[in-house]
């Protein structure tokens, strides 16, 4: 019913990024969504074009060859909404600006005028005989960038897998200009890292507040591998999943029957998630299956929506955290390293939720370059880091040592708490510090 549209609208990537003018505004997409194809036929056209602006996040393998091709910027300028490690070494030469944002307002920014889209390009799955693209593991923001694109191409990729969906998760032919064939390459993984010891004593203390019935969000990493796999040997039934990114804890914590959704009051029985990065295992297991509802990040990360779902569990790894129990997430001192992403829509969110909680998790100390031992909790943040959770928003803190409450505490008890569950070596000196910022009282105690 569609061919004859689609063939009217098949261009080759040469061809679809002649639209492209200088000065235009082009958005690429995040994680898997990122156009290969495109990218590559854009980036030979450098030497005619100045001043175009590329806005993307997440850059994954195979690398974008458009920031690559330009280190003078006279051509291209890449601005990411979230920095991988890629990203961070391209601001690091100076080719890279952060925008910072909330996540669950990125489409509202779009819908709003409040950014310029000039051309839209993004990998899709391939056209079915409705005549809709599915988004796949990618749905985030693609719906309202493209609906508010001067043009919008898309790129199909046959390895993409199908991922059914609540709202925002395809776009219909009549709604695109370009449709182009990529290079069907897989989508890129994350590696399943393993926990460190630190980690693994951090998950412990998470369980204690995980019970049947519970809604989870997770993030990334060995923490979160780890905790699923703790979870199902636990044998808790009835969980439910509410994310923005669905990743390989998720599938473990399903094969052993604990997820169901049974007890959510939205999307019940289904997992819920606004992107993946994983495994082959995990785009698998998401292909076609039924169970999963792929939605807009406007849904997934609304802290309204979070709200409404009871005993939600957010889960987030974090940098640093001050005795006022400002949290940085995303920065080494002045240096972006990663972004804001989802983590404040589901602090919020979780603290709302009727039995929800927020922790914001991390290792007690980290090494420096100099190969000393620091302390995470720090009397201040690092100057030049930008705060990610505000103080009035913290709920608990975990480290390896414990939690500690921040929310509805005086900074008196907030230094107490998280003295009490930093490292050992550092607690006398961190003792001394709040005394002498006037933070720490005769009858304060520290635990052992």
């Amino acid at each position: 019913m569609f061919e004859r549209e689609y063939q009217e609208k098949l261009r080759t990537p040469e061809e679809a990024v002649k639209v492209v003018k200088s000065g235009d505004w082009v958005d690429y997409m995040y994680f898997n969504g990122y156009p290969k194809a495109l990218d590559k036929a854009l980036a030979k056209r450098r030497d005619e074009l100045t001043g175009v602006h590329i806005r993307s996040g997440i850059s994954l393998p195979p690398m974008p060859e458009v920031p690559l091709s330009d280190p003078t910027m006279e051509h291209f300028q890449w601005d990411s909404w979230h920095y991988s490690a890629f990203d961070a070494k391209l601001a690091d030469q100076g080719i890279c600006s952060y925008s910072p944002l909330l996540y669950h307002e990125v489409p509202g920014y779009y819908r709003n005028r409040e950014v310029e889209v000039d051309v839209a390009m993004l990998r899709v799955c391939p056209m079915d005989r409705f005549g809709y693209f599915n988004f796949g593991i990618n749905a985030s923001h693609c719906e309202a960038v493209i609906e508010n694109a001067r043009i919008a191409i898309v790129e199909e990729n046959e390895s993409m897998p199908y991922v059914y969906g609540g709202n925002g998760n395809q776009i219909h032919i009549s709604e695109i200009d370009m449709i182009v064939r990529g290079e069907n390459e897989p989508m890129a993984n994350a590696p399943l890292l393993e926990a460190t010891e630190a980690e693994k004593r951090i998950a412990e203390h998470l369980l204690e507040d995980i019970h049947d019935g519970c809604c989870i969000q997770l993030g990334i990493g060995g923490l979160p591998n780890y905790l699923g796999k703790q979870i199902a040997a636990a044998g808790l039934k009835d969980l439910g999943v509410h994310t923005e990114m669905m990743a390989d804890a998720y599938v473990e914590m399903w094969e052993k029957g604990c997820i169901t959704g049974a007890k959510k009051e939205l999307d019940r029985k289904k997992m819920v998630c606004a992107f993946a990065l994983g495994s082959p295992h995990l785009y698998e297991f998401m292909d076609h299956n039924p169970m999963i509802a792929c939605y807009s990040v406007d849904y997934t990360n609304n802290p309204y929506v979070i709200a409404q779902i009871s005993n939600m569990i957010s889960i987030n790894a974090c940098l640093e955290v001050d005795f006022y129990g400002q949290v940085v997430s995303e920065m080494q001192g002045p240096r972006q390293i990663t972004g804001t992403g989802g983590q404040w829509d589901f602090v919020y969110g979780a603290y709302h939720s009727k039995g929800g909680k927020s922790f914001l998790c991390m290792p007690s100390t980290f090494k420096a370059k100099d190969g000393s031992l620091q302390s995470k909790i720090r009397p201040l943040l690092t100057p030049g880091a930008a705060c990610t959770v505000s103080r009035q928003l913290s709920h608990y803190i975990v480290t390896e040592y414990g939690k500690a409450l921040m929310k509805c505490q005086s900074i008196w008890v907030r230094t107490e708490n998280l003295i009490n569950i930093a490292h050992p070596d550092f607690r006398d000196e961190l003792i001394a510090e709040a005394n002498k910022m006037g933070f720490w009282k005769r009858t304060n105690k520290i635990a052992p």
